[in-house]
Formats: structure tokens, C-alpha cells, sequence
């Protein structure tokens, strides 16, 4: 598994919700620009990070748009990495198939083996 993450350079961990704050926009963003200079990039969803992957999202109460059109460019700029903290998912009374992108749930001991993998780490 480790293997599977070694070409990624970089490595931005998501732990805020769509909603409340511009902290997960501002983070999709770093992922798409660093992407789009040649950065391979996973993306790390954790904690409340995980509610920006849940299907049918409404506008907040600020006039925050929902972040279902970032996520379809993920794709575009080739990151595909997607992990999701598998206890930040069972806390949210979540599984990841009520996500709206494919992910990949981290045991705590694999989301360590992926911390360390990773030469740059940002968190937002």
C-alpha cells in the first residue's frame, strides 16, 4: 500500500467543511494549482473535511457554494488520490459509498504510513 502513494509529492489534508469557513475552498484550489504545475497530489479528507464529499450539497448560510464543482475537476488535473480518515467517516455516521467521488477509507495505522510517505504535507 505505502508503494501506491510514493510518487505523490505532495499531500493536502482537508479538515473543514464546505460551510463556515474558506478553508476547504482554499485548500482545493492549492490542490488544483499545485497540480496544474506538476505536482503529484493526494488528497486527505479528515474530521469535518469529510462533509465536502457528501452528494447534495446546499448553498450555505453565508452564500458558500458547495464544493461538488471543485471536486469534478479533480479529475482533469489527474488527482485521484482520494483518502478519507476512516474514523472521521464512522463519526459522521457515514460510509463511503453515500460520498459523491470514489475514496479510499485510512485504518489509523495506514493514514500514519501515508503522513510519513509524503515529502510535503499542508494542512487546511
Amino acid at each position: 500500500m505505502q508503494e501506491h502513494h510514493d510518487d505523490c509529492d505532495l499531500l493536502l489534508i482537508l479538515r473543514h467543511g464546505p460551510h463556515g469557513s474558506s478553508w476547504l475552498r482554499e485548500g482545493l484550489d492549492a490542490a488544483l494549482v499545485a497540480a496544474a504545475f506538476g505536482r503529484r497530489v493526494s488528497l486527505l479528507f479528515m474530521g469535518e473535511g469529510v462533509t465536502a464529499l457528501m452528494q447534495g450539497q446546499q448553498v450555505g448560510p453565508l452564500g458558500q457554494k458547495g464544493t461538488a464543482a471543485t471536486l469534478e475537476m479533480l479529475e482533469m488535473y489527474d488527482i485521484d488520490t482520494l483518502l478519507v480518515d476512516e474514523q472521521g467517516l464512522s463519526c459522521l455516521g457515514l460510509s463511503s459509498d453515500e460520498l459523491m467521488l470514489e475514496v479510499e477509507c485510512l485504518s489509523p495505522s495506514a493514514l500514519a504510513r501515508v503522513l510519513s510517505g509524503h515529502r510535503l504535507v499542508l494542512t487546511f
